[in-house]
């Protein structure tokens, strides 16, 4: 493998993924700034309630209010959980009102706690909530505006919740919820039909947002809907399901099928509805409907068709859950163990390198986890990998510190044969074999680390372990980049310049890590080709500005792993004896001239 096909390789290791990083954050910091004023136009109007999708059945939809005179607020009772606190609005029958205990905003411990569910009538609009829709298209069923009775002072774990309503037509509708140590609450539907005619009836549970959150932009992050149903993960990006769901009058995707789960995504966040018995089977929906000017999102649950209660019966329920919190990696494995929810860590956008992404996350977590520090963790990691691939590096950075030395033959075998291509590629063939030297190998070092880069990025990026990790000095969030910038001169001038444009923000660590790319390529053969040796040395300066804006954590396992290539580089290099067939010849400064010529015949 020449230089040419070498450089290939370093631009599908890197360039690929730095480059549309690179070239999209104009795009996403555009998208970020439609989205904020998207969201500061909803705090100025109310939410309205507003007619919701129809499916074959009618469900679930959303009924406006009864005109008449201003109601009382709506009664709630508190949620108090270890990990979540909130409230249940007894009005609609609605979880609307959650925060994240152990997560804050910011990397300031005073920061506000991290908001996942909000209420209708604020400024984003984000809810589960139970409901029934009439298939015979004559029995009352409880509606938005639903005032129903709590059977006990609040959802804790080991303290339940039953809400009960009466449509005085003699069918009594009840939820039983229940909420666990951690993120997940079980809610179970049942109407008992004191009626004397049987009652066909719709059970349904969603989980509604009432806007466009900003989203991070970045190709390799999921945000929207997702899901695992009929054994397939099931994604779909706010801007996918808006366009799909305009073809199917507000249906973005609908899956029949027995169990599974979905729901809505954020980076970190999720919320997402799972059927207690993952044998029955259930319609799954995602919806994209434009209400009031504004796109409203919803992902729903419902049996596949009506269900009957005979008088005197109890029935026409479901058992669900949900699960509304962070998406930690551990825990989500040990839903999907105990409850049988299947590949609930899909969830986390583990995307095509899950085979490698997902180990290299627990490895991280239990490293950091020991050493108290995820910085610390990455260092050892990086150790780790280097021994394992040190039998393949070391061959091959042997392979390239000989062809540093056979540098002035080739390049004098080009000259001598520069109107003979194919003369000039045989004649250094045939040094290849006498010197014992295999071009390819130095390609294997860059081939290696496209899969490991990836993967310790996609770690590093959608993981909420890595959120908020410190490092040390001023590094306190290994997922985010490195705060200071050298065009403010590491912030000794009170302004800070990427605020006119993110190509002006200029960490510390890519710098550091621009110094050891230059050293490593130093250590490297230069191409023969004029301007392949130029681009090569504009490589550091590119890829430098490239990473500024990459997680801190990132750039911290990049500048290791060259200063240790370096180590490795350098210590073969000063192994490698010139003047013996299969080690190397001498620099053409040593040698007499005509002594590399070849003979004429």
């Amino acid at each position: 493998m020449d230089q040419k096909r070498l450089l290939a390789a370093i631009a599908l290791s890197i360039g690929i993924l730095l480059i549309f990083d690179f070239l999209g954050r104009p795009a996403r910091e555009a998208q970020r700034a439609q989205q904020a004023a998207q969201q500061q136009a909803a705090q100025v109007q109310q939410a309205a309630p507003t007619p919701g999708p129809t499916g074959p059945l009618g469900a679930p939809t959303d009924a406006a209010p009864a005109a008449g005179a201003p109601r009382s607020p709506a009664a709630r009772i508190p949620v108090e959980g270890p990990r979540v606190q909130g409230t249940l609005n007894l009005r609609g029958a609605r979880l609307d009102d959650l925060v994240l205990k152990d997560y804050h905003e910011t990397v300031d411990r005073n920061s506000p706690l991290v908001r996942l569910l909000a209420p209708r009538d604020g400024a984003a609009p984000y809810y589960n909530q139970w409901g029934w829709t009439a298939a015979d298209g004559h029995t009352p069923v409880p509606g938005n505006d639903t005032d129903w009775t709590a059977e006990g002072s609040r959802l804790a774990p080991g303290t339940p919740v039953t809400l009960r309503w009466d449509n005085g037509q003699g069918q009594v509708f009840e939820i039983v919820l229940s909420l666990d140590e951690n993120y997940m609450v079980t809610a179970e539907q049942r109407v008992r039909n004191n009626g004397t005619a049987p009652v066909q009836l719709l059970p349904w549970a969603r989980i509604r947002r009432e806007y466009t959150p900003p989203t991070q932009g970045f190709y390799i992050l999921h945000e929207g809907f997702v899901g695992v149903l009929d054994g397939k993960l099931r994604e779909e990006t706010y801007s996918s399901a808006k366009s799909e769901a305009a073809k199917r009058n507000g249906v973005a995707l609908e899956q029949e099928g027995p169990g599974g789960w979905a729901g809505i995504t954020d980076k970190y966040w999720l919320t997402a509805l799972a059927p207690v018995d993952q044998s029955a089977r259930f319609r799954a929906t995602f919806r994209a409907l434009p209400e009031g000017g504004q796109d409203r999102w919803q992902a729903d649950f419902a049996p596949p068709a009506a269900l009957t209660i005979a008088p005197g019966e109890t029935g026409g329920g479901q058992a669900l859950r949900l699960f509304a919190g962070a998406k930690e990696v551990n825990l989500l494995d040990a839903y999907a163990t105990r409850l049988g929810i299947p590949d609930f860590d899909k969830a986390v956008d583990f995307g095509w390198f899950y085979f490698l992404t997902k180990p290299f996350f627990h490895v991280l977590h239990f490293l950091g986890s020991t050493l108290g520090n995820f910085g610390v963790a990455i260092l050892v990691f990086t150790l780790v990998l280097k021994a394992l691939f040190f039998p393949l590096a070391n061959k091959s950075y042997k392979s390239m510190a000989k062809m540093k030395v056979l540098g002035p033959k080739m390049t004098e075998i080009r000259e001598r044969y520069k109107e003979d291509p194919a003369k000039a590629q045989a004649e250094m063939m045939a040094l290849y074999r006498t010197e014992k030297v295999n071009p390819a190998s130095g390609c294997l070092p860059i081939l290696i680390q496209i899969p490991v880069f990836f993967a310790l990025y996609k770690v590093l990026f959608v993981t909420i372990e890595m959120r908020h990790a410190p490092f040390f000095g001023w590094i306190r969030d290994l997922s985010a980049p490195d705060p200071t910038n050298l065009f403010n001169l590491f912030g000794l001038i009170p302004y800070d310049p990427a605020q006119l444009s993110h190509y002006l923000h200029m960490p510390a660590w890519a710098l550091i890590m621009g110094a050891t790319m230059y050293l490593q390529q130093r250590l490297n053969p230069q191409p023969p080709d004029p301007i392949q040796a130029k681009l090569f040395q504009w490589m550091p300066l590119i890829f430098t500005f490239m990473l500024a804006g990459m997680p801190a954590g990132l750039v911290i396992y990049w500048s290791w792993n060259n200063l240790l290539s370096i180590a490795q580089q350098w210590t073969i290099q000063r192994g490698v004896k010139p003047g013996r067939p299969g080690t190397a010849a001498v620099p053409a400064a040593a040698v007499p001239a005509g002594a590399a010529k070849p003979k004429k015949g």
